[in-house]
């Protein structure tokens, strides 16, 4: 009797050997399965990207393409998704298939194949199926709404911002020296929560695979100026000295990039550190480094270094984990670090930090030069 479950499950056969294709393909079609077949590795590579599938029997040892290859291949190419389970066929003389497990396979199963041991093992595969599905439609369906819910959001906050501009500009009459400062607060916290919900836009952006970053010529050395110069006057609130200190070799540093974005990154990190940073000073150090990246490129290094409380040692691993919240009673939402991580990984470039408690932090970014 045919399972409701089982009726649309498309299931791929691969093996160099008509006689036991034909046999695993008569076996799955009395269950109601819709079996495809390939006689080697390439055929069911090229049968893959022409029509997914959601199980795949393949048979370990065949000519040309083995069965290790395969299994290789369809783990390590992203057009091969969503997620096709593998399981592998090998005589009981064949080499051991941990080497398949490794590689990606989900299980095996021994030549000659038993029915029930056969049908058994495809229907525990299919239910891993079905469950990584719907897992991963859960998680696109989260990201879905929490981009659009962000998205909506920024259209109050951003109106509000404009109102109370006009109010501070004293377009709307003249404010009393209370309510003055009542319209400072509440367009303090409302920028806040702009950054905040942009900053969320952002991170999910990233994670669904919707950001588009334009790479043009960028010069880093200005970028960092400008956004020196925009923070400064922050530093003034807190009586805190602020300098960028560029080496001889460092005067200019040019690099593909997307400016808006390295600007998100910049703006991020020395925003924290003076945010942190209650006495002494806040230090933006430049200099080239030759093959700091892999050890074959060459990039430039910017060290953002501050005299804060500094990190708790715990906290350093994951630091730059999404919502990891440091135990600091100005901690934000702890997006920040983990977006410019991302920012920094999506320019093949790394980011490191150093921290002692009650001395300071100093965060390191190395980023490729253009050659």
């Amino acid at each position: 009797m045919n399972s409701p479950s089982s009726r649309f499950d498309k299931i791929l056969v691969v093996d160099d050997s008509p006689d036991n294709v034909f046999l695993i393909k008569t076996i799955l079609e009395g269950e109601g399965y819709i079996i495809s077949t390939a006689e080697n590795g390439i055929n069911a590579l090229a049968e893959l990207e022409k029509s997914p599938c959601d199980l795949v029997l393949l048979d370990l040892m065949m000519p040309g393409m083995d069965g290790y290859e395969v299994t290789r291949r369809i783990r390590g190419d992203t057009k091969f998704q969503p997620y096709i389970p593998i399981l592998l066929i090998t005589a009981h003389d064949a080499p051991n298939v941990a080497k398949g497990l490794d590689l990606g396979a989900d299980d095996f199963i021994r030549k000659p194949v038993s029915v029930d041991e056969l049908l058994a093992r495809v229907r525990s595969l299919l239910r891993l199926k079905r469950s990584i599905d719907e897992r991963d439609e859960i998680a696109l369906q989260r990201q879905d709404f929490v981009s659009r819910l962000t998205h909506d959001l920024r259209t109050p906050l951003v109106a509000a911002d404009r109102m109370l501009m006009l109010f501070q500009q004293g377009a709307l009459g003249t404010l009393s020296p209370q309510m003055e400062e009542v319209i400072i607060i509440m367009a303090r916290s409302n920028l806040n929560l702009l950054s905040m919900v942009n900053t969320l836009l952002e991170v999910y952006r990233f994670e669904a695979g919707r950001k588009t970053l334009v790479f043009q010529e960028v010069d880093l050395i200005q970028l960092l100026k400008e956004v020196v110069g925009e923070l400064t006057p922050l530093t003034q609130d807190k009586a805190l000295s602020i300098k960028l200190d560029l080496s001889e070799d460092a005067t200019t540093a040019m690099m593909m990039g997307d400016r808006l974005e390295l600007h998100r990154l910049f703006t991020n990190l020395i925003g924290n550190a003076i945010k942190f940073t209650e006495s002494g000073s806040v230090n933006i150090r430049c200099k080239t480094l030759n093959k700091c990246i892999k050890e074959i490129i060459d990039c430039i290094s910017i060290e953002v270094a501050d005299t804060g409380m500094g990190i708790p040692p715990e906290e350093i691993d994951t630091l730059f984990e999404r919502f990891r919240q440091g135990s600091h009673k100005s901690s934000g939402s702890g997006l920040g670090l983990y977006l410019s991580h991302r920012i920094v990984e999506a320019h093949n470039g790394n980011i490191l930090v150093n921290s002692e408690l009650g001395k300071g932090s100093v965060f390191i970014v190395n980023l490729p030069i253009k050659q």
